[in-house]
């Protein structure tokens, strides 16, 4: 059976508007960062370090999950979210004893199809198909295989709050249950007047082949700022395995994140 590694970016997708300095407020900005299928073309890099890695706890992983969010309007009701997520992996001591190696892991591409008007209760929401791409260059980087699935995601923004979760099923393309996997992120985050977000999620994935959790947690505090007119968001945190599948991360780990943001 071959491994899945589901990678996921919490809070990747922007609001819209036709310049930076007219689009909204930098808290307004900051507080439509929680919302994964707004409406504006972002460009995310989030930087994860993990480590106890393999069988003796040598092991340690960088990864650097390259993230585009593009927005399409289909219709006066309806936005179609290109979600991309391309890990660029740096291990070392994988598998024990080994030295470093660095590759691609493969490829997540989500497509949502979300509605451009709130629900009567104030929600949000997406639903689409997910593919998984074998770019991977290395077997410890990931499976190597193509799969597809299905992906949802929903959410509510009330005062400063955003709350919500977002989740997705890949199964392998040939049918032969190397890749079945669910991933689950659970998020609530809280925005403060001067465009500071403090956020928790989850990014659970459970692998029904191996019946195994891999279960981080995520701690990340970010600021929305401004370098030369070009609006960007820096997050940094910690993660805890609160759950780990065989050989795979323990105990505590980082995050680093850039988001370029491209208001319309």
């Amino acid at each position: 059976m071959k491994s899945i590694a589901h990678v996921s970016a919490a809070f990747l997708a922007f609001a819209a508007g036709p310049v930076w300095a007219q689009a909204s407020s930098s808290a307004e900005l900051a507080q439509q960062l929680s919302n994964p299928i707004a409406d504006l073309i972002s460009a995310p890099i989030q930087l994860n370090y993990d480590e106890n890695i393999g069988a003796d706890d040598s092991g340690s992983r960088w990864t650097t999950n390259i993230q585009p969010v593009i927005p399409f309007s289909i219709s006066d009701d309806w936005n179609v979210i290109s979600r991309t997520i391309l890990p660029v992996v740096s291990t070392d001591g994988i598998p024990s004893g080994s030295g470093s190696k660095e590759g691609l892991g493969d490829t997540v591409q989500s497509f949502f199809f979300s509605p451009k008007a709130l629900t009567s209760t104030g929600w949000t929401w997406g639903v689409g198909p997910v593919f998984l791409l074998p770019t991977s260059t290395d077997d410890r980087f990931g499976a190597g295989e193509w799969g597809v699935g299905l992906t949802g995601v929903a959410l509510k923004q009330q005062g400063p709050w955003t709350f919500g979760g977002l989740a997705n099923h890949i199964v392998d393309v040939d049918g032969d249950t190397d890749i079945n996997a669910t991933f689950l992120q659970p998020f609530l985050a809280y925005n403060t007047p001067n465009a500071w977000t403090f956020t928790v999620n989850s990014e659970s994935t459970y692998d029904w082949e191996a019946e195994e959790w891999a279960v981080p947690v995520n701690f990340i505090v970010s600021k929305l700022t401004s370098f030369g007119g070009q609006p960007v968001s820096l997050g940094v945190g910690a993660r805890y395995w609160a759950e780990s599948a065989t050989n795979g991360p323990e105990d505590w780990g980082a995050r680093f994140i850039l988001t370029f943001l491209f208001p319309k």
